[in-house]
């Protein structure tokens, strides 16, 4: 029943071809095992696309966190407003935010996180919470951060996770108006532990304009104006599998012996053949 006999030692016949051929077999089958043995030890994030809502304990409520600043404008007269589709309208919403004072007190950072619902709307930054509104309000400005749900710390995962961060309007008109359209896309991280990350990946696309009425110029804000995707992308972080690891393995070391086998025998019988038409030559 042994399929693996033994053929004695007496009867086999080393060579220094075959002994060059068995060395660089060895590192070849040693280099793949290493490249294998790193594919498998790294882990790999795939992604996938699927409808739905994939937060549901969220109660329907998107966290938001908003970092701008804005040198030419106080602090008194910075505010921010929210409403949507749902009849949420809050003027000067000021809980978890903060401003800092810039430029001696001329200018204003707003720092804020809030939440938005889950339905077509808008956030602005205004001074439509002021108690007297100015004569001519600068906005210039620029975002340093807008971001939707967690923050994924995840090297792997390159998205729009804020893609407004670093948007530098200081050049344009004071007096204008700034919309920026968002499409939301929700977005989940699962780890290895299958814990996964909530977070929203969004595109945007912006005007810059003067607003008029039949009253005069329509005082200039900030406007966020977001609509939520129904596609839900999934990153799912995945190693592979150990059984599929140990095929590779065996495939190469099977593989490689497989073939510089044949290559040694290759070797082996044209030198022999040529030994023999050299000493046929000779008689």
């Amino acid at each position: 029943f042994d399929i693996y006999r033994k053929v004695p030692k007496d009867l086999t016949q080393p060579t220094y071809t075959g002994a060059i051929i068995s060395i660089c077999c060895c590192l070849f089958i040693l280099f793949l095992f290493l490249s294998e043995l790193t594919g498998f030890i790294t882990t790999e994030v795939v992604n996938e696309l699927y409808v739905d809502d994939p937060d549901k304990d969220s109660g329907g409520k998107i966290d938001v966190s908003l970092n701008i600043s804005l040198p030419n404008l106080h602090c008194e007269l910075v505010g921010l407003d929210i409403q949507d589709e749902m009849g949420r309208h809050e003027v000067g919403h000021i809980d978890n935010s903060m401003k800092i004072p810039l430029n001696n007190g001329a200018g204003c950072r707003f720092e804020g996180q809030f939440s938005i619902n889950k339905v077509p709307g808008n956030f602005h930054v205004s001074t439509h919470s002021a108690t007297a509104q100015p004569q001519n309000p600068d906005m210039t400005h620029v975002i340093h951060k807008l971001s939707f749900g967690d923050t994924l710390q995840v090297q792997n995962v390159h998205g729009a996770f804020n893609a407004l961060g670093g948007a530098d309007r200081l050049t344009s008109n004071p007096l204008a108006s700034h919309d920026y359209i968002l499409k939301i896309v929700p977005t989940v991280y699962e780890d290895m532990s299958g814990k996964q990350q909530y977070s929203y990946q969004y595109t945007v696309a912006n005007k810059e304009y003067v607003a008029y009425s039949h009253t005069g110029r329509i005082i200039p804000a900030i406007w966020f104006r977001y609509d939520l995707s129904p596609i839900t992308v999934k990153y799912t972080e995945r190693r592979q599998p150990l059984y599929r690891f140990i095929t590779t393995i065996c495939a190469i070391i099977g593989g490689t012996f497989t073939v510089a086998g044949i290559l040694d025998s290759c070797i082996f019988t044209a030198s022999e053949a040529w030994k023999k038409i050299q000493l046929g030559k000779m008689h």
